[in-house]
């Protein structure tokens, strides 16, 4: 019965958090019998925010979210309760926080004369649009493990729309043309409205707080076990007709090794590489760190677990090339509305309504965005928090003369003032605290549809896969949808449950759709 075997979950990510729902919610399992082992204090993965007022708060990233995608993520939250609002699920609260904080970017582009552009064209020449046609109907076997730039000329990465497009999504060149076709797909509403953002939607606070927290607080209710601070370095393995089953965890908990009994009717999910792997922070007076995997072992499973199992993955593909898988963030906190007055002037939208703001002939290729206030639950009336990012960050600033992925977060602060002409005591009560983060699109870079494994591979009895590095046909990575939908897929096919998991709704098989990207593409 599913009541009575165990479950246990290497990496406390969105993956592993939304699993074990599954198993909770829709597989009967209980949640006493269900474990996370995490080797960060905090769950949540990519899904962060933390820090307070006084020491600056700090966020490595934030993900689009959507309520016209996204079909497995909201079916989730949809039966996870707030933690603020009784009576409310957080797909309520979030819905409801859109109705009243709706995007539409007034500032989505600025030159180097800090002049807002008109980006109501896309930038398209004819040629341009031929060859982003053929890409975007061109065959995941036609495209293989090509580079955008093998479909697309020069001058296409000149467009605005290109602009708009690579800083909404964080897409460079040189990564996966299979990947760039997928969002063309998936985000075909977007298409339309890339200008404005309108279909972007945001949780009332920063990630962290809004979908991380309140789902552990559901899984904490029902029993399920966190172990944090514990590293998994091992699965012990072994193959009964033709199948490979997990029969043990080996773990590394403050310095002591440990290893878990897995059962035979017992599962494994496995979270297999992560995007902010080996991140570091720097602080105002301190760059970040230059680390690899080398220095947190975070891929060290997954490579063990591959070699010479090839149905397992190839994640040497995607963790190989630091210089082509990084950039750097920034968040920070001011404690007065000085820069965020500026910035509402400046764009015409109030914090929360604007989305990205790029400098579109940045060296840096920078963005920055100003959420609704507050940012995190404890944040007080007075201190402002924004983030923002770079796509560039190995070449030399327009106003600083070094690389931004050696500067300190004063100078990040100065190459800010720079571009949009402010004096730069506007931000004199600011804590700008970078980060750096080696493989943050790591999962972009180019590869086969073997190179990652499915959520349960054919040859595996009890062992499941769930992270951004695993293959499911058409959706997204980069995307909170992405490991949700991986983790009801994992869960639903090894405990036999015989239930649709939501379908991909298919907006570039609408003709209205299809016709307001037309319209876009030729204005």
């Amino acid at each position: 019965m599913a009541s009575d075997r165990s479950a246990y979950l290497v990496g406390g990510g969105i993956g592993s958090l939304a699993a074990a729902a599954f198993m909770i919610r829709d597989g009967g399992m209980q949640g006493k019998n269900i474990t996370v082992y995490e080797t960060l204090p905090v769950l949540g993965g990519s899904l962060d925010g933390a820090g307070s007022p006084a020491e600056g708060y700090s966020m490595r990233g934030g993900r689009m979210l959507t309520t016209d995608n996204y079909e497995c993520t909201w079916g989730l939250f949809k039966t996870i309760p707030s933690l603020e609002q009784p009576g409310r699920t957080v797909f309520e609260e979030t819905v409801a926080f859109n109705e009243r904080v709706k995007s539409h970017s007034r500032a989505r582009l600025v030159d180097r004369n800090c002049a807002i552009l008109d980006v109501t064209s896309m930038g398209f020449s004819m040629k341009d649009r031929v060859e982003l046609l053929k890409l975007a109907g061109a065959s995941e076997e036609t495209l293989g493990s090509s580079r955008i730039s093998e479909w697309l000329s020069p001058t296409f990465f000149e467009t605005k729309f290109w602009y708009m497009w690579a800083t909404t999504f964080a897409f460079q060149p040189w990564h996966s043309a299979v990947e760039f076709k997928r969002y063309l797909h998936r985000f075909m509403k977007e298409f339309s409205r890339i200008e404005t953002l309108a279909g972007v939607k945001r949780t009332i606070y920063n990630q962290y707080d809004s979908l991380v927290r309140p789902l552990a607080s559901w899984l904490r209710e029902r029993g399920v076990h966190f172990v944090n601070d514990c590293r998994v370095t091992d699965f012990g393995l072994s193959t009964m007709n033709g199948k490979i089953a997990v029969t043990s965890i080996e773990t590394s908990d403050a310095g002591e090794n440990g290893s878990v009994n897995v059962g035979d009717d017992d599962l494994v999910f496995f979270q297999n590489g992560s995007m902010t792997d080996a991140s570091s922070l720097g602080s105002m007076t301190r760059a970040p760190e230059r680390l690899t995997k080398d220095d947190s072992a975070g891929w060290a499973l997954w490579e063990k677990l591959a070699k010479g199992r090839p149905e397992f993955g190839n994640p040497a593909v995607f963790n190989s090339s630091i210089p082509e898988s990084y950039w750097l963030s920034f968040t920070v906190t001011q404690q007065n509305t000085a820069f965020f007055d500026h910035m509402q002037a400046f764009t015409g939208n109030e914090a929360g309504t604007g989305g990205l703001v790029t400098f579109k002939d940045s060296n840096w290729f920078m963005s920055v965005v100003l959420a609704h206030q507050p940012h995190f639950p404890d944040q007080p009336a007075g201190t402002r928090v924004f983030w923002g990012y770079a796509l560039h960050p190995d070449r030399v600033g327009d106003f600083v003369a070094k690389p931004m992925s050696d500067c300190i977060g004063q100078e990040i602060l100065i190459e800010l003032s720079g571009h949009l002409n402010l004096d730069l005591t506007v931000f004199e009560t600011a804590n700008c605290i970078p980060c750096r983060m080696p493989y943050i699109t790591s999962m972009f870079m180019p590869r086969a549809s073997e190179d990652r494994p499915p959520p349960v591979p054919k040859n595996s009895k009890n062992l499941a896969f769930v992270s951004q590095f695993v293959e499911i046909p058409e959706d997204v990575v980069f995307t909170v949808e992405y490991s949700v939908r991986v983790a009801q897929m994992a869960v639903y096919e090894l405990l036999g449950i015989d239930a649709e998991i939501p379908p991909i709704i298919h907006h570039d098989k609408s003709a209205m759709v299809n016709l307001n990207a037309v319209i876009k593409a030729f204005r």
